[in-house]
């Protein structure tokens, strides 16, 4: 762990729990893509770069989640560092008390302020065309997050940040979704990459919780967590039309309110495409139709 495996000819990764992308430059600077978990992250990609003889130049966060910010704070303060993020997720990596309370639907209690949900505060500038060199592109990859982005470098790299992830990630974590019909849209681009793009080497395709390599980038919508998951729900509604199939208490637990999450996802898309709705019965809101 925390590692640093060359993808590309000027393209590096560092190995730990969220990959961090390393992009060498001009002069020795390099550009981070995501920073780690948590300060510890931070200082061990800090003594990765040393050795190196690279300056910090920029950290590009491909989204708010505390796993691929929580770096920052360490980095920014030692090598004056510019952060950038795109969209909202500039918002929630300024002031990360907006993930769980936004998670939790509201003030969020202290078990869910921990240092998994919830990083320490950067400074965050909003992603701007001027900011990437102008070679590099940005793709967008929403779903998981509401601007969640990847990249590709010069020199062939594609950064997927977290569109994809190992049956293992999955089966420990159920992987969150924001928005189910950009989820998967997400998935079909990144299964549709030209082959030109990722094939020529190896470990060029890096999504942030799966195994590097080339093939990666083929785990297509239909196979996903989410369309799985909008057929079962789908179906729980033919079969009894007028079933509550939610019913919101206050959760305990961080896998309850990401289950809520995604479940709510899927809802509120079947409320889009059918007649499904939500009511509140007895004090309690449930989804029929």
């Amino acid at each position: 762990m925390f590692e640093m495996v060359q993808a590309a000819s000027r393209s590096f990764y560092i190995q730990s729990p969220a990959k961090i992308g390393v992009m060498l430059g001009e002069d020795n600077e390099v550009s981070l893509l995501d920073s780690g978990s948590d300060k510890d992250a931070g200082r061990k990609v800090k003594k990765i770069l040393d050795a190196q003889g690279w300056k910090l130049k920029a950290i590009f966060n491909t989204h708010a989640h505390a796993d691929h910010i929580g770096g920052n704070r360490c980095l920014q303060p030692q090598t004056g560092c510019c952060i950038y993020s795109s969209g909202i997720e500039c918002a929630f990596a300024r002031d990360p008390l907006w993930e769980p309370a936004f998670l939790y639907g509201g003030n969020p209690p202290r078990y869910l302020r921990r240092k998994f949900l919830m990083a320490q505060e950067s400074e965050v500038q909003p992603l701007e065309p001027e900011a990437l060199s102008p070679d590099w592109k940005c793709i967008p990859l929403p779903g998981h997050a509401f601007d969640m982005a990847g990249f590709r470098t010069p020199d062939g790299a594609v950064c997927l940040a977290d569109c994809l992830a190992s049956e293992a990630t999955l089966a420990k974590h159920q992987v969150a979704f924001l928005d189910v019909e950009d989820c998967l849209a997400t998935l079909d681009k990144v299964k549709g990459l030209q082959a030109g793009d990722l094939r020529p080497r190896p470990r060029r395709c890096l999504p942030g919780h799966r195994a590097a390599g080339r093939a990666q980038h083929r785990q297509g919508a239909r196979d996903s967590l989410p369309h799985r998951g909008h057929l079962r729900i789908s179906s729980q509604l033919r079969a009894d039309p007028e079933a509550p199939l939610r019913r919101l208490r206050p959760c305990h637990d961080l896998g309850v309110a990401r289950a809520r999450g995604q479940q709510g996802a899927i809802l509120i898309l079947l409320g889009l495409r059918t007649r499904t709705k939500a009511e509140l019965r007895d004090n309690m809101l449930c989804w029929h139709r």
